[in-house]
């Protein structure tokens, strides 16, 4: 596997001048021209890579996905993730066009935007879960593509904290656009809601606990060809729940179940729903019901 480690680097292998700036640069897609096509079917970076991508024929691998550009759209990567690129022709993205914005993570040491970054999900999304942009929501993001580009041209003392802060606009409107697209997409979405719902039913019915554990937001994600974090970001849009919090609330409706109509004992239950300790199960229970199990199963008596 092939490790970028800079972005003078990265300019170089796909055959464009130096940077400006060595730590942050936008690069036009169509200006990118492979020099070694076996470098790109198995490599990782060590920045921050934001694109804006337009018909891009050629097919990228991010974790276990494929994605074919056909239209605009905008995804975001982590340093460290690994990544193919397959299909481009005589070394170029064929009719492709867009941007892509590079940041090494040293470019956002000691500003509030270096921890500030990490909590944005849409870095570990898969890129099949790419954002979908309306023409208008994509001028704006031409715009700040622009704005960055245009800044580092004359690099002053100013430089920096006029970059970081169209970053900062960047991620933020990526954000807002991202739970646009929840809502717009809300047929499809509700179905997710429920698959999760029936994977998870399912789950507790027929007692996988017992071999597997607790459900994981992993598994649902799996189940559904979606990553963790797109998956939960979805339904926290749709209902207010993050997965995590929706495989707490069956755990809790199941073992509702088990204390009215069985005589199985609290460890029995929380044995049979996956826990290792009752007491985790006591404590997860109370919080969410503000009654211990035994007092809740006194209600039926």
């Amino acid at each position: 596997m092939k490790i970028i480690n800079s972005i003078t680097e990265k300019h170089r292998l796909v055959s464009l001048p130096d940077p400006l700036h060595p730590l942050v640069s936008v690069i036009r897609i169509a200006d990118i021209r492979f020099t070694d096509p076996e470098i790109w079917k198995n490599f990782s970076v060590n920045f921050y890579c934001i694109s804006l991508k337009r018909n891009v024929n050629g097919k990228t691998k991010y974790g276990q996905n494929y994605y074919d550009y056909d239209k605009g759209v905008m995804t975001f990567i982590s340093p460290r993730q690994i990544m193919s690129l397959d299909d481009t022709q005589n070394g170029i993205l064929y009719q492709s066009s867009g941007y892509a914005l590079l940041v090494h993570p040293d470019f956002l040491y000691n500003h509030p935007l270096a921890a500030a970054i990490k909590n944005y999900g849409f870095f570990s999304y898969s890129i099949n879960e790419a954002l979908h942009l309306s023409a208008k929501e994509e001028q704006y993001m031409e715009e700040i593509f622009l704005k960055i580009e245009q800044e580092y041209q004359h690099i002053d003392k100013h430089t920096q904290d006029i970059i970081l802060s169209q970053i900062d606009l960047l991620l933020n409107y990526s954000n807002r656009f991202y739970e646009r697209q929840f809502i717009t997409r809300k047929a499809v979405n509700h179905d997710v809601l429920s698959q999760v719902e029936m994977l998870l039913s399912t789950y507790l019915d027929e007692k996988h606990t017992l071999h597997t554990g607790l459900p994981t937001v992993d598994f649902l994600a799996g189940q559904l060809n979606l990553s963790a974090h797109y998956l939960s970001d979805l339904l926290k849009s749709l209902t207010g729940l993050s997965a995590q919090q929706h495989i707490h609330e069956s755990l809790i409706e199941k073992a509702k179940e088990y204390l009215s109509v069985t005589s199985l004992s609290v460890a029995e239950i929380a044995y049979n729903l996956g826990f290792e300790h009752p007491q985790s199960f006591n404590k997860l229970f109370k919080r969410k019901t503000s009654v211990t199990p035994l007092a809740f199963r006194q209600t039926f008596n």
